[in-house]
Formats: structure tokens, sequence, C-alpha cells
């Protein structure tokens, strides 16, 4: 399938538009990661342990969203928008959710 943030694909016309398709994701890094992360925060650098839990999180409501686009027929998804907020107490859990057209290319 193919996958893009703009509206069209070129050289691919669009030959049916099947409907908007969404997926998303909620995901909760522990406490170990917690505290890792603080110690970046101090010293400086890169959380890779947050990065892990980040890209999973994006990878798993991509993915939902190619299931739903192929149960609708499609072979292509355009105009993906990605979007990342933190939810529950002290924002201690990501959601990531994403939006985009199903289409038949």
């Amino acid at each position: 399938m193919i996958l893009t943030t703009t509206p069209t694909i070129e050289g691919h016309p669009v030959r049916e538009y099947k409907g908007v398709v969404t997926g998303e994701t909620i995901i909760g890094a522990n406490v170990f990661k917690d505290f890792m992360a603080n110690l970046t925060d101090f010293f400086g650098g890169r959380s890779g342990s947050y990065e892990k839990v980040l890209i999973e999180a994006k990878d798993t409501a991509m993915q939902e969203m190619m299931q739903r686009a192929h149960a609708l027929g499609a072979n292509a998804i355009v105009g993906i928008d990605l979007d990342y907020e933190t939810v529950g107490q002290s924002s201690s859990m990501l959601m990531v959710s994403c939006s985009g057209t199903a289409v038949l290319i």
C-alpha cells in the first residue's frame, strides 16, 4: 500500500476515493523508562527508550489505518496527518492518531 502525506501521487491518478480512514493507539511508558528519561533530561542527550515507545505507537496507528483502508478496497492512502498527544494522569501515556483518505489508484 502506498502511503503519503501529499494529496496526490505523481504518475498515479486517483480512480476512486474510498473515504477517510483513521488509526489510533495509546501506549504507556513504564517506571524504568521514566527514570532513564529523567537521567537523560538531567545529563542531556536523546532518550532512546522514549523514542522506541514513540516509534511503536506511530507504527501501530499506521498499521491500523492501513487495515481499515484495505477493508475498503483501497491500495493507497493520501493526505496522511499524524498527531501526538500525552494523556492520562501526569501525562503518563502517549496517544498517536493518524488519518488520511483511502483511495484506489
